[in-house]
């Protein structure tokens, strides 16, 4: 039996033991043990969760194009900002490939603003932590690790990338119009589902957001992304927060057509709507809702600047400029056409992350700037 599924057993048998001595998990609660249990969860073990080897990809693990556009809105901020030093937070950095394709860019093509840049990583798990220092060992200058209250004032940007839909979520469905919460119960030696009133704190969620899942749909609510955003807005002093994920508006993720609800589990490169297998083996996921961000975001001092496809915001950043020197580099005509169908990903809105991918672009102290990445196709420079 491998070490993979000892845990994977050890950790069902704390979960039953929770949902015995509690009566029942709320879904939310379920979702966090099977993520982020120090010992046994998803995102605490050392198992390898991104690439080829993991359970899927990252716009970051497709190429260092991703980040190297990101560096140029990074600039940007940094002479808005009037060219003094910076901080750059990322939370929720995964290996710290993002970091480096940010870093290596940066060092590369603008050395002023590297010079005075602080690139804070803001992780939760110990064996991510480690793979960073490890993979940015060549830039130990500039960066370090925080708590998330430690950013406190900064003037910069604060990033992240795949965070919010992996924050646990209360699962609901409205029945007899009534909003219900599902809890996980055990029968048969077996984790199942059942009903029950939802706690306070999500029906003041869907009070708050003013919408929510219609009779007979499933819906996920995410207070903890509100709860984080205004946290950081309330943390920054000046600066940008981009969020790039993948999820809509509210009105689209609460559409009648969306009935079933957003929660998707991946599994070595499969996806699969059973959160009840492969305990503590597979990612746990929900799309994230945009609205609610950009709303938490205005209660605390952030303006919406930009929102969109992942694809607009990488085509305003120079996506075809930079694929454009990227083969002019490469003389063998089938890398280049490899190179091609690669960051085609990136871009592409069918079967790639161009458009389920969205970006969230939010300011503070700026003003109203016209940034780099709300560009259309037409002001673009092209060589």
């Amino acid at each position: 039996m491998t070490e993979e599924i000892q845990e994977n057993h050890r950790l069902r048998e704390l979960i039953g033991e929770q949902i015995r001595s509690r009566g029942g998990l709320p879904f939310i609660d379920y979702m966090r043990l099977c993520l982020y249990h120090p010992e046994y969860g998803y995102y605490m073990s050392p198992r390898r969760r991104i690439g080829k080897e993991g359970d899927f990809f990252t716009s970051s693990s497709v190429h260092h194009l991703f980040g190297r556009l990101i560096a140029r809105q990074i600039v940007q901020v940094w002479e808005l900002l009037g060219r003094q030093s910076m901080t750059v937070a990322e939370q929720g950095a995964g290996e710290g490939h993002l970091a480096l394709d940010i870093l290596d860019a940066l060092q590369r093509e603008n050395p002023d603003c590297y010079a005075g840049l602080s690139y804070r990583l803001v992780e939760v798990s110990p064996v991510n932590r480690e793979r960073q220092q490890q993979l940015l060992a060549g830039h130990t200058a500039r960066v370090d690790w925080c708590e998330l209250e430690a950013l406190r004032g900064m003037q910069g940007c604060f990033l992240s990338n795949e965070l919010v839909d992996a924050f646990p979520v209360h699962l609901l469905e409205k029945r007899d119009n009534r909003l219900r919460e599902v809890y996980v119960v055990e029968k048969d030696d077996r984790f199942a589902e059942e009903l029950r009133q939802p706690a306070s704190a999500v029906i003041d969620y869907f009070d708050w957001l003013g919408c929510g899942p219609l009779e007979g749909c499933r819906a996920e609510a995410n207070p903890a992304a509100v709860d984080w955003l205004r946290q950081v807005g309330d943390l920054l002093g000046r600066g940008l927060v981009l969020t790039i994920d993948y999820g809509y508006p509210a009105e689209e993720l609460y559409a009648p057509f969306r009935s079933a609800g957003t929660l998707l589990c991946y599994h070595q490169h499969q996806s699969n709507d059973n959160p009840y297998v492969h305990i503590g083996c597979q990612d746990i996921t929900s799309h994230v809702d945009f609205t609610a961000l950009q709303k938490a975001g205005a209660e605390a001092g952030l303006e919406t600047l930009w929102f969109g496809e992942q694809y607009r915001f990488l085509m305003g950043l120079g996506f075809v400029e930079v694929l454009m020197e990227l083969q002019a580099k490469e003389n063998d005509p089938r890398k280049a056409q490899q190179l091609r169908m690669t960051l085609k990903n990136l871009i592409m809105p069918e079967g790639g992350m161009g458009e389920t991918f969205k970006v969230l672009v939010q300011g503070k102290g700026l003003g109203s700037p016209e940034l780099l990445c709300q560009r259309g196709i037409d002001a673009i420079p092209i060589p």
